[in-house]
């Protein structure tokens, strides 16, 4: 809990680790109403899932422009204007009256996000290094505590406010003028582009499995934030708004307190140790989810969350430590390919549940949880 401490009590580290939990927010706010747009615009799964793929898309065009715009702006002023930028843009999706403006406008919310991606991950990196201090697994806690205000408060929020529209313009004002506020605990802070995100592929051979790893993890993150409204509403029956809500609401709950929890486990039992564990809990998770009711599949999302929640700190740990691997870009490299399975997950499965149904696409996510837990085994015995 040392980390948690440290972010609680101190402003200058508590401003980045807002960056992280701004970026959620806003997210957790727009899968809540995935649906409502779904039924809005009359689109399928597959339909759903391609207009998701701009969003990866536009992430993917603007992670190699990052490191320009870090340099030329300095590291503490491209974060709070790429946080600012992602809040700002997210009220496009919601005023899109079109399928083409909505493949348009998540382009443009894709753009932004791999933005503050990269800038923020960057930034905790070069505030541990300038103060020695360790706080990344707690940002990422972060990262999952906004995922429970945005899809949590917002479930019930939703209730009340008169349109999707007047919920995410209320909430956008409220991550813009926070950071605008903390951001002069980073401002000064200038940074190098070393681990600005750039995918250097001479990188693939020594951390194939850890990519894989890393990949499959945040699939299944973005899956669960995109389709699991979906899912309850159309597998599991639930007819409560509340309901839909919660899946990715209890995902994210457990994931917070897996993280904050994460640096003290991990000085106890070690990085590999913590991932086959929580492959192996993840699976568990899934297998509850796909008993198809709402109740079950709630627990199974919680438990997924709870298995996964350490598992992409750790990989940044491990990735730092790879011989003949310089740590900076052995963490940008793995940030890279993790995030776009993030954005990419969500699309595969839109495709599977267009050719089959949202069963399915969980129950390739239940054998990819399998496949993390084997290559951390393997990993692990590779290392003794």
């Amino acid at each position: 809990m040392n980390s948690l401490q440290l972010i609680l009590s101190n402003k200058k580290y508590f401003a980045p680790a807002w960056v992280f939990a701004s970026l959620n927010i806003m997210f957790g706010t727009w899968a809540i109403y995935i649906p409502d747009i779904k039924s809005k615009l009359a689109i399928s799964e597959g339909e759903l899932g391609i207009a998701l793929f701009f969003f990866a898309l536009g992430t993917l065009v603007f992670i190699p422009i990052t490191p320009i715009i870090i340099k030329k702006l300095g590291l503490g002023r491209a974060t709070v204007i790429a946080v600012s930028l992602y809040a700002i843009s997210f009220l496009l999706p919601f005023l899109a009256n079109s399928y083409f403006m909505l493949g348009a406008s998540l382009f443009v919310v894709g753009l932004t996000s791999g933005f503050t991606d990269i800038a923020m991950n960057t930034l905790v990196s070069q505030v541990e290094k300038d103060e020695n201090v360790t706080f990344m697994s707690a940002s990422h806690g972060f990262f999952s505590l906004g995922g429970v205000i945005g899809a949590g408060i917002g479930s019930f929020l939703k209730l009340y406010l008169d349109t999707p529209l007047h919920h995410i313009m209320y909430v956008m004002c409220f991550v813009v003028l926070t950071n605008l506020i903390l951001f002069k605990y980073y401002v000064h802070v200038k940074g190098s582009t070393e681990a600005s995100g750039r995918l250097e592929l001479k990188y693939l051979k020594p951390l194939i499995g850890l990519s894989v790893i890393g990949f499959l993890i945040l699939a299944s993150e973005g899956a669960i934030a995109d389709w699991s409204s979906l899912y309850l509403e159309n597998v599991t029956l639930t007819n409560s708004t509340i309901l839909m809500g919660l899946g990715y609401t209890i995902f994210s709950a457990t994931m917070t307190i897996g993280r904050f929890f994460g640096d003290y486990v991990s000085d106890k039992y070690g990085a590999l140790k913590i991932i086959i564990g929580g492959a192996f809990i993840g699976v568990l998770g899934y297998a509850f989810v796909l008993t198809a009711n709402t109740y079950a599949a709630l627990f199974g999302f919680g438990l997924v969350g709870l298995g996964f929640s350490v598992i992409i700190p750790e990989l940044f740990r491990l990735a730092g430590k790879v011989e003949g691997v310089e740590p900076a870009k052995g963490i940008s490299f793995i940030a890279g390919i993790s995030y776009v399975g993030f954005l990419s997950g969500p699309v595969i499965l839109g495709f599977l549940a267009d050719i089959s149904s949202l069963r399915l696409s969980y129950t390739v996510l239940l054998f990819a949880a399998g496949v993390v837990f084997l290559t951390a085994f393997y990993l692990k015995q590779k290392k003794k």
